[in-house]
């Protein structure tokens, strides 16, 4: 008998059998998930608009699951280190990402060298929210509006400078633009992440800021920080005194969003229990009111609709790095 004959009657026939067996015990595995804690890894310090809406619904989805849900922020490279680290991580759905505009659109344009593939490396479970930008600055600036702040900006340009979240984040993208828009001049001043950004914000050892809407909330309403703007092409629910940057800067728009990724290759019945307590977190009535008082939309879509929308924004993103020559090591 020849070695491929022996190899058709004998290892094919052992294959066929434990192919169904392998199956049934992942499929098995799926249905009893989750039966330890999930960590919902947060790719930036603790205190900002991520952090913030990762702690809501880990918290929703912990009593829907029936295990605990913790968040884990890990801090680096403008969410790039957390992304790469769920990205290595065992596809079994015990870990998962809470990924932004950073870490699906931007950080893959800007780095030099990608250590993960956005649309490959994960699977997508859901699109959570949107959620806009605001323009703030400390209460001792002496600009009151988008207007005044672009007169001081002219009047002396090498004097200011602007906090973000990091090189490359959205912040930083949305202040060059402004930048660029209103044809002024700021240096940059990146943190690693928006809580330790907007310590030096209100502690006036930088003036200006462009970030979250939701980690700004509470100082804008306390006074230590001047809302000038927001970033959205229509103005906040929450801040509706709060003129749109466009309404001085004409076109002038970005907005973030936060959605929740597993590891590429997670099972789909995963991915769908996933998706589920996801769903039922986002439309519990206490956390609507909690998006709803920082103007967050939510969305909560499906896996194919987050997957399309990672396409999209790498699209829409593309040129505004490009202009902006931003690029990381």
């Amino acid at each position: 008998m020849s070695v491929f004959k022996s190899f058709l009657t004998g290892t094919l026939p052992a294959l066929a059998l434990a192919l169904p067996l392998a199956m049934a015990t992942g499929s098995a595995q799926a249905q009893d998930f989750p039966e330890r804690t999930v960590t919902m890894v947060v790719p930036f310090a603790a205190g900002g608009s991520t952090d913030v809406v990762a702690r809501i619904v880990a918290q929703k989805m912990s009593d829907d699951l029936g295990e605990q849900v913790i968040v884990q922020n890990v801090a680096g490279a403008g969410g790039n280190l957390g992304a790469t680290n769920v990205a290595r991580a065992d596809a079994d759905g015990y870990t998962i990402l809470m990924g932004t505009v950073a870490t699906h659109a931007l950080n893959p344009l800007i780095l030099k060298t990608k250590p993960y593939d956005p649309e490959t490396d994960f699977a997508p479970v859901s699109l959570l929210v949107l959620v806009p930008n605001v323009l703030v600055v400390n209460p001792e600036l002496p600009a009151k509006t988008v207007a005044e702040l672009i007169a001081l900006l002219k009047a002396d340009p090498e004097k200011y400078s602007y906090a973000s979240s990091g090189n490359g984040t959205p912040l930083h993208l949305s202040g060059e633009l402004f930048k660029k828009m209103a044809g002024v001049s700021m240096q940059h001043i990146p943190y690693k992440g928006s809580g330790p950004a907007l310590n030096d914000v209100i502690g006036n050892q930088v003036p200006i800021m462009f970030d979250n809407l939701p980690s700004s909330s509470g100082h804008i309403k306390a006074g230590t920080l001047r809302a000038l703007g927001v970033t959205t092409a229509e103005r906040a629910a929450s801040f509706p005194d709060v003129p749109t940057i466009a309404e001085t800067v004409p076109g002038y728009e970005t907005y973030t969003w936060n959605a929740l990724f597993a590891p590429a290759g997670t099972p789909e019945p995963v991915i769908a229990r996933l998706n589920a307590a996801a769903k039922k977190a986002m439309a519990d009535p206490d956390v609507v009111a909690r998006m709803k008082d920082f103007s967050a939309t939510i969305v909560a879509s499906t896996p194919e609709e987050l997957k399309t929308h990672v396409k999209a924004e790498i699209n829409k993103w593309t040129p505004v790095v490009k202009d902006a020559n931003v690029t990381l090591d």
